[in-house]
């Protein structure tokens, strides 16, 4: 393992984010309007655990935005193949898995930090998070931007342009995020559904989130952390194996 090499990925990526003005506005933007729009929308027909309607999705919304983050943070991958960055990567003498390893931690960094934008919105909806909780918050955000950063890897390894990896995130993001409970409970769901919800990484991930934030889960915690760490080093094989191909 070269950690030369991983401090060298994560620390361009996260230059390179935080020089994009417009992405930063989006990430701040984009959940302020669900838990606006949705969250007041639909509050008066909801009454879920004894809470409001936005209380219960603001996991979700947290969930919502290290997806996005960490899935569009893997775009780097096509970019850098295409002006010759990830070939200089490549021929160098640097092992694969701290390739992965270095972007895999680049979007999760950067996707961790656009759910801070969330979390900070947590005293406006009435949501009271302990101290100890808060702590706890911080590294689960950061699991499940790693997990999701894993599965963008996979994904952008083996799309060779902009509009494909495009076409592909979304229809990966959209049903993980629909159907992970992040905007409604996920009890007495048709069977179908709930097969789904329940093969689905990021369901393990919003109910972490809720626990800790609201104290209401559905799986028992283990279960929670196994899934998606498993998933995780699972994806993170896989990545390995397709960077290894382009060598």
């Amino acid at each position: 393992m070269d950690f030369d090499a991983i401090w060298m990925i994560w620390l361009r990526d996260l230059i390179r984010h935080f020089r994009d003005k417009i992405r930063l506005l989006g990430s701040i933007t984009r959940p302020v309007l669900w838990l606006l729009i949705m969250g007041t929308g639909l509050r008066s027909a909801f009454n879920v655990h004894g809470i409001s309607y936005t209380q219960f999705i603001f996991p979700g919304i947290i969930a919502m935005n290290l997806i996005f983050a960490a899935m569009i943070s893997t775009i780097s991958i096509i970019w850098d193949r295409e002006f010759g960055f990830l070939r200089e990567i490549l021929v160098a003498p640097i092992p694969r898995s701290s390739i992965v390893l270095g972007k895999a931690l680049s979007g999760s960094t950067v996707a961790f930090i656009e759910g801070l934008f969330v979390l900070a919105f947590a005293p406006f909806i009435k949501i009271n998070i302990p101290l100890i909780h808060l702590l706890l918050l911080l590294p689960l955000m950061f699991l499940i931007a790693f997990v999701c950063t894993s599965l963008g890897i996979v994904i952008a390894a083996r799309m060779t342009s902009f509009e494909g990896f495009g076409v592909i995130s979304n229809f990966v993001i959209m049903p993980m995020f629909f159907l992970s409970g992040a905007m409604f409970p996920i009890d007495n769901l048709p069977h179908w559904i709930s097969f789904i919800i329940r093969v689905n990484p990021l369901t393990y991930g919003v109910d972490l989130l809720r626990w800790d934030t609201l104290g209401i889960r559905t799986f028992a915690l283990y279960i929670d952390f196994l899934f998606l760490i498993i998933f995780s080093f699972i994806m993170l094989g896989i990545g390995v194996l397709e960077f290894s191909k382009r060598s």
